[in-house]
């Protein structure tokens, strides 16, 4: 491909990389996963370029490159999956014991860094799109029912392309969206109400962080709803209920120093977590994904572990 042509199709390209590697985080549940997948599309994209005729816009020509990637790449991986997804949640307060599972595939946070500046519209597309259960859910799904519904549902396609798209009849695409979202009715049912943006999350957030590094019981129990839920991956033990919250933060989280920096996952305000290390630093210690609903913290989900992953921008220590 001559020098002219590359340029051509960086330019043509470059705009559609955050949108591909969020559509892969949906289908992989992982955004180490996904950021190959978005390589390994683009590569095959730039390979073949020079045959792009044009019938297609750059976007569904990409998508398409993308969606064949990832159906191979899906059949010899395991689903991800969260800690809701093993048990049921604990709700009394308690030592309950937290083993880890580090085996196991768990789903990922997708950085969201700076989205906050963007169309509040696109914000809320993109939460109700890649809510980690959401997320989760879909790892439950058949490959091709994964496919089907999530071009569908969020690339916009309408069945006729889907089927198109994907090789598949019509009769065969409508049985596979229908499926899919019977089942996703079952094991991810949609909150109350969309994820729209509550004015006062900037608020909260500041309140949360402030809270968690303060060790403040009383500051942290305000901001949580009633039926909080609160997981935890890779510990299979989660909870549900303020007060097995509020006990699990007094009896495990708070036993040494911490300190708390503001960012942004999947859409959602987000909180990086760090404690104490060798020496005198702090190191990273996880990250906190917070949904928000009617002013109150409603779930959170803590990706334990010392690397926040690509696209955080986050320090690796604080003094």
């Amino acid at each position: 491909m001559s020098s002219e042509a590359d340029g051509d199709f960086a330019r043509l390209a470059d705009p559609y990389r955050g949108d591909l590697l969020a559509h892969r985080s949906r289908r992989v549940g992982s955004v180490h996963d996904a950021e190959d997948l978005v390589q390994e599309s683009l590569l095959r994209a730039w390979r073949g370029y020079a045959n792009f005729d044009g019938r297609s816009s750059i976007r569904t020509w990409l998508y398409r490159i993308a969606t064949n990637a990832c159906l191979t790449a899906l059949q010899s991986k395991h689903r991800r999956i969260l800690p809701s997804g093993l048990r049921a949640a604990t709700d009394e307060p308690g030592d309950h014991p937290l083993a880890r599972l580090d085996a196991l595939p768990w789903v990922q946070p997708l950085p969201t860094v700076g989205l906050a500046a963007t169309d509040p519209a696109t914000v809320v597309a993109l939460r109700d799109s890649t809510r980690l259960a959401l997320i989760a859910a879909l790892q439950a799904l058949p490959a091709r029912q994964r496919a089907v519904l999530l071009l569908v549902e969020v690339v916009g396609l309408g069945l006729p392309e889907t089927a198109e798209f994907l090789g598949l009849s019509y009769a065969a695409t409508r049985s596979l969206l229908q499926r899919a979202r019977a089942t996703l009715k079952r094991v991810a049912p949609s909150p109350d109400r969309p994820s729209v943006i509550d004015r006062n999350e900037q608020e909260i957030l500041r309140r949360y962080v402030a809270a968690f590094e303060a060790a403040d019981t009383v500051a942290l129990a305000e901001l949580l709803r009633e039926d909080v839920e609160y997981e935890m991956p890779p510990i299979a033990t989660w909870y549900r209920g303020r007060s097995a919250v509020i006990d699990h933060h007094e009896r495990r989280v708070w036993s040494r120093p911490r300190r708390a920096l503001a960012t942004s996952a999947n859409g959602f305000p987000a909180v990086a977590t760090y404690a104490t290390g060798p020496g005198e630093r702090l190191v990273p210690h996880g990250l906190q994904v917070l949904e928000i609903e009617d002013g109150a913290i409603r779930r959170v989900i803590v990706f334990l572990g010392n690397d926040f992953g690509p696209g955080f921008d986050l320090p690796a220590t604080l003094a």
